[in-house]
């Protein structure tokens, strides 16, 4: 392995970035962004877009796009954190509405980037998932099943055969499709949406860690404190994802959830010819502790999966460095799929956190009585869903009544998570029975486990 950290593989070739300008003390802005990642950067960008007369300020730690934003697996595709749950709660009506939103949004994405002249390797193949036990094609059979109360033709059922025509995982007894996601490069689109935000007049202020974000009332407006000074707002927007906890009276909103990916090396034209991958779909599988895969733009796989889940009293890693253990997992896993790679070298490994909700539903929430708002709790689905989290905010910030305002996300409400230390026993034992799981269903079980069942309970999803 030549590289563990220095924050991802996707800031290998471009350099990562040196932080931009701080705040320079007080200010007094119309709309105030605590975080400079996808969420942060879209409700910038759409806000400034349908108001440039507002005066919008962007507050980043280290860097735009340093958190997840720059460090996720590359999926653009239509998934989102809390479908099944906000169809049993709100309605399946509702539930549609917003899988509707999320379909259409990886075309917005990809229309934005080209508008904007935003260069981010971003290939629109679809998302093959594959079954490689008997167990997983069962779920994957019921995933189809299920995408299809949503709309007939959204996802094609594969054969092995088929499957293996787009890429020829080993073992594979059985795929889907569908053609809502796409590859892409995300550091670069991060970079790309912080220079577009900067050239439209939002004020970006980087290396600005926020310690407390305070609500407004009827004697004071809301405001996001630093040690550079504090920026009152008209509204105050908390866009931290899985940095959540490090902010005053957050420590049990969101658990950051640990991921970690590997890169190989560039690999040779024979391995391609003997894999496939031509049309650069993402790719996934339906183990318990699945993982998450792409073909970079320079011909390496670039693979991801859970690693260490979470660190005790919800800390987040040093600038994306990982276990050498996790480093061990994901090799594994890549050699599993992919025997040809198995002598391939790790160029690089890295991991990052994602917000988790105790639900594990994404929300989007303006409180206009004291003015502060947010969005996030993406469960690892981030990439589109910033998006359409970033049109909703602005539109709940002008005060519309829109399509976008009445999803079901918007304003539903979830428990904290549990103190410690049951909180890192809970979710340690939870990813231990998924890899127990997984381990039965690759030895021939040909049922799901029922220690995932269970599992499944107790965590809440």
């Amino acid at each position: 392995m030549a590289v563990n950290g220095e924050v991802s593989f996707w800031y290998a070739a471009d350099g990562v970035p040196e932080a931009g300008p701080a705040l320079p003390g007080h200010r007094d802005v119309d709309v105030c962004v605590v975080g400079g990642g996808y969420t942060g950067l879209w409700t910038a960008y759409y806000l400034k877009k349908a108001d440039p007369s507002l005066r919008i300020a962007v507050l980043e730690q280290r860097f735009c796009g340093y958190g997840a934003s720059g460090r996720n697996g590359g999926w653009l595709y239509n998934g989102f954190a809390g479908r099944g749950a906000f169809a049993k709660r709100y309605g399946q009506q509702r539930a549609a509405a917003m899988q509707r939103m999320m379909d259409e949004a990886v075309g917005e994405v990809i229309g934005i980037a080209e508008a904007e002249g935003i260069e981010a390797d971003i290939v629109r193949g679809g998302v093959l998932e594959v079954a490689r036990s008997k167990p997983q094609l069962d779920r994957l059979r019921e995933h189809v099943e299920a995408e299809r109360a949503y709309g007939e033709g959204r996802v094609e059922l594969l054969s092995a055969k088929e499957a293996a025509a787009r890429i020829d995982v080993a073992g594979t007894i059985g795929g889907c499709w569908t053609r809502y996601g796409a590859r892409i490069q995300p550091a670069r689109l991060a970079r790309g949406l912080a220079r577009t935000v900067r050239e439209l007049g939002v004020e970006v202020y980087e290396g600005t860690a926020v310690t407390a974000i305070l609500p407004g009332d009827a004697h004071r407006k809301p405001r996001a404190v630093t040690p550079y000074g504090t920026v009152t707002a008209g509204q105050v927007l908390r866009a931290t994802e899985g940095f959540t906890a490090g902010l005053r009276g957050e420590k049990r909103t969101w658990l950051p959830m640990n991921s970690a990916m590997v890169a190989t090396e560039p690999l040779p034209a024979e391995f391609w010819a003997e894999y496939g991958w031509e049309g650069r779909e993402v790719l996934g599988d339906f183990a318990h502790a699945y993982m998450y895969a792409q073909r970079t733009a320079d011909d390496r796989i670039a693979l991801g999966g859970r690693g260490v889940p979470y660190r005790f009293g919800s800390r987040t890693d040093s600038d994306g460095s990982t276990q050498v253990e996790t480093v061990r997992q994901l090799r594994r896993i890549l050699n599993r799929f992919f025997p040809a790679a198995a002598h391939a070298r790790i160029d690089h490994a890295w991991a990052g956190v994602l917000g988790v909700p105790r639900d594990w539903c994404a929300t989007v929430e303006l409180d206009r009585a004291s003015g502060l708002g947010w969005a996030g709790g993406y469960v690892g689905s981030g990439v589109t869903t910033t998006n359409l989290a970033g049109r909703t905010l602005r539109d709940l910030v002008l005060g519309r009544d829109t399509e976008l305002t009445r999803l079901p996300w918007v304003g539903h409400t979830v428990r904290r998570w549990e103190p410690e230390p049951l909180r890192w026993l809970g979710v340690h034992a939870m990813y231990a029975a998924y890899h127990a799981a997984d381990r039965q269903e690759s030895a021939g079980r040909a049922t799901t486990s029922p220690i995932a069942r269970v599992a499944d309970l107790v965590s809440g999803r």
